[in-house]
C-alpha cells in the first residue's frame, strides 16, 4: 500500500475544520466515510493522528507533522501543475515574482537588472502582495519566487538571503532629526515610530524592534491605519518618522526628508520558493545574484 493523499486532504480537513462534520461537508464526503479514511490512514501511518474531544479534534504531535508534511505535497503538486500549464501554453520564460511592502518595486527592478534576466529572455512579472498572500501564492504555484526582508520559510517553502539594503530614518521636513547628517538609532528613543504591522504578528516589525533594542532604545511603535502606503506617504501624512531603504535627502517633493543611520545598519532580502519544484526562469535569477547563503 502506498501513502493516499486524498487521505492526506481528509486529514488536513479535518484539522483545519476542527472536526469531522464540517470536514466532512467541505469534502462533500458522508461522516461515517470520512471517519474511516482517516482510520485507515492512522493504521497505515502506525500511530493515532488526531485527539477526539467532545468539542474539538485537535492534531497529535504525530497529526501535525504528517500535515505540515502534506501542506507542503500539495504545494508540490500545484506548483507542478500550474508549470506544465504554463509550458503547454507557450507561457514558458516568464517569471512571476511577488513582493511584500517592505521591499520597494525600485529595489526589485535593482535585483532584476543584477540578475540580467531580460538579457537572458525572461519575462519578469511582479506584483506587490502582504506576507500571508504570497505565502499562499508561493505554496499553490501561482508565484515563482516570493521577495521578503524577514518572512519564515515555512514547510514546503526554501529561503536564501539575496541581498541587504541600508537603512535609514525618514522624517518629516521641519523634524529636528532633519538638520543633522546623521543619526544613530539610541537618538530615536520617544519618537512615535510608523510600522506596518504589530509586534509578534510581523517579521519584519519584529526585526526592526530587535535593531532598536540592541541599540537599548525601547521604540514607541504606531501601527500605521493605511496599509501598503509606502514609508514616505506615511511620514507626511502622520508626523511621524519611519524607517525606509530610501536613499538620503529631501523626499515627497519636500514634505519629507530621509537621514542616514551610524553608524550603518542593513536590513536583508530573501527570497523564497516552493520547495522540492523546478522553474528555470527562477534558476536563472538566483543563480545570477551571485552565492546564496541559507538563512
Amino acid at each position: 500500500m502506498t501513502l493516499d493523499l486524498h487521505k492526506l486532504e481528509h486529514l488536513v480537513a479535518v484539522a483545519e475544520e476542527g472536526g469531522f462534520t464540517r470536514a466532512a461537508e467541505r469534502l462533500h464526503l458522508s461522516q461515517q466515510a470520512l471517519s474511516t479514511s482517516i482510520r485507515t490512514l492512522e493504521r497505515y501511518v502506525g500511530v493515532q493522528l488526531l485527539d477526539r474531544g467532545h468539542q474539538h479534534v485537535t492534531p497529535t504531535p504525530a497529526g501535525q507533522a504528517l500535515i505540515d508534511d502534506a501542506r507542503a505535497l500539495r504545494a508540490q503538486a500545484g506548483a507542478a501543475l500550474e508549470r506544465a500549464r504554463r509550458v503547454g501554453r507557450g507561457q514558458d520564460g516568464h517569471l512571476r515574482i511577488g513582493h511584500t511592502p517592505a521591499v520597494t518595486a525600485e529595489e526589485v527592478v535593482e535585483l532584476l537588472t543584477r540578475a540580467g534576466t531580460e538579457e537572458r529572455g525572461i519575462q519578469a512579472h511582479v506584483r506587490q502582495l502582504f506576507p500571508d498572500e504570497l505565502r499562499d501564492q508561493l505554496l499553490t504555484g501561482a508565484c515563482d519566487v516570493g521577495l521578503s526582508r524577514s518572512m519564515p520559510a515555512d514547510t514546503g517553502l526554501t529561503r536564501a538571503r539575496i541581498a541587504e539594503h541600508r537603512l535609514r530614518v525618514a522624517v518629516p521636513a521641519g523634524h529636528p532629526l532633519a538638520a543633522r547628517p546623521a543619526v544613530a538609532l539610541a537618538d530615536l528613543r520617544g519618537e512615535p515610530l510608523t510600522v506596518w504591522g504589530e509586534s509578534g504578528s510581523s517579521a519584519y516589525t519584529d526585526l526592526l524592534i530587535g535593531l532598536c533594542r540592541q541599540a537599548g532604545v525601547e521604540p514607541d511603535t504606531r501601527r500605521n491605519p493605511v496599509q501598503g502606503t509606502p514609508p514616505i506617504t506615511a511620514v507626511t501624512a502622520t508626523g511621524r518618522i519611519a524607517f525606509v531603504t530610501a536613499p538620503p535627502g529631501s523626499a515627497a517633493a519636500g514634505a519629507a526628508y530621509v537621514v542616514d543611520l551610524e553608524p550603518p545598519v542593513y536590513v536583508p532580502v530573501h527570497a523564497l520558493w516552493p520547495a522540492h519544484t523546478t522553474c528555470r526562469e527562477r534558476d536563472v535569477f538566483l543563480s545570477r545574484l551571485g552565492d546564496l547563503p541559507r538563512a
